[in-house]
């Protein structure tokens, strides 16, 4: 993982409950943000612009993931 991604500022959804099998988001300086998985904090992580974040979290509340 890159150093400006394991110096952000991680964390869960208040809906996780605590659970450890969880993907963590970090908003971070220059429009980037961070998504990895919890179980491996110090493993790989994906990062996105804050457009393509916008969508995604827009087309997921909206339902649009949802199977038919």
């Amino acid at each position: 993982m890159s150093t400006y991604l394991s110096e952000a500022l991680w964390f869960k959804s208040s809906y996780s409950g605590g659970s450890q099998e969880c993907v963590e988001v970090a908003f971070i300086g220059g429009n980037v943000i961070g998504v990895r998985d919890s179980k491996e904090r110090g493993g790989p992580a994906l990062s996105f612009t804050a457009a393509a974040w916008d969508a995604f979290t827009a087309n997921t509340r909206s339902c649009r993931f949802d199977r038919p």
